[in-house]
Parts: structure tokens; sequence; C-alpha cells
């Protein structure tokens, strides 16, 4: 069902919502969307191609930027957005990253660990099966911004929605 208001389908908005953009109204949510969505893609093209190419150091860079997501208030692709992209896209500046969200890149962070480690020691089967996994975990946020680690560490946290309108 398509919220006329907010211009994305109340699905989206509560995905949206559930990475801990609680306090948001759904026209927020709808500015924001764009923006909040650009770290995972360019996260997700990133790693997938250091997965198809098995590189350690491509895939230990982006662990790096996913524990950049863990200790900096906003993720490390955010600034890029913030200060640069937004410019042309008209868009609003990014808030700082939620709680779900900084959980989610540091089980990024813990799954990239372990895909490097493999590739390093010669485990290349272990390493593309991780790979894939964190890949269709990491396409899903990117495309449909469905984030499970939001989704559990919203259980974890018995954190529910209340979608604001």
């Amino acid at each position: 069902m398509k919220n006329k208001k907010a211009g994305l389908s109340s699905t989206r908005i509560n995905r949206i919502r559930a990475q801990g953009y609680f306090a948001y109204t759904d026209q927020e949510i709808t500015e924001l969307a764009w923006g909040n969505r650009f770290a995972y893609i360019l996260c997700t093209s990133l790693v997938i191609t250091g997965v198809a190419t098995a590189s350690v150091p491509l895939l230990s860079g982006m662990m790096t930027v996913a524990f950049g997501g863990v200790v900096l208030p906003n993720h490390p692709f955010d600034y890029i957005y913030n200060y640069w992209l937004r410019r042309f896209w008209k868009g609003p500046k990014l808030p700082r990253r939620s709680n779900q969200l900084k959980f989610a890149c540091a089980n990024a962070t813990a799954m990239l660990a372990a895909i490097v480690y493999m590739f390093y020691s010669g485990n290349t089967m272990v390493g593309y099966l991780l790979g894939v996994f964190f890949a269709v975990m990491a396409s899903l946020v990117s495309s449909i911004d469905l984030c499970i680690p939001s989704v559990i560490y919203n259980a974890m946290f018995k954190i529910r929605l209340s979608p604001k309108i």
C-alpha cells in the first residue's frame, strides 16, 4: 500500500524506521531514504567486487570502513554523501547513525574479518560462501531497505516500532 503523503510504501517506511529512525515522520524518512541507502549501495558494490576477486586488500579496506561505522558518529560513506553528494541531489543531511545501524556495522566488521581470514589463509571456498551470504544480506538493505541486523537489535532490546504520521 502506497503512503500518498510520504511517497514510499508503508512497508519500506517501516523497514527504514526499524533502522533506528523512530523520531522521524513518514515524509522525513522519504527525504532521507536515498541518502540512507547510499552507504549500503557503495559498500555492497565494493564487497561484491572484493569477494568476486578474492581481494584481501579490498575486503580489509571495507572491514575498516565498516568498523568506522561503529566508532564514528556517521558511517564513513555518509560523510561523502553529507558533504558532497547531497548538494547535487538537494537532499537533507543524514543524521548520526542509530544504535541499530552501528550494530549492523559491527556485524559487518566481524563477517568481513572472517571472510578476509578465509581468503588470506587459503580457505577460498569458505571465503566465497561467507562472501555470498554477506553479499545477499547487504543486497537486502541496499535494494529493499531490509536490514536484518537492525531487526535482530530491535528484537534483542524489545524495541517496538511506533509510526510517526
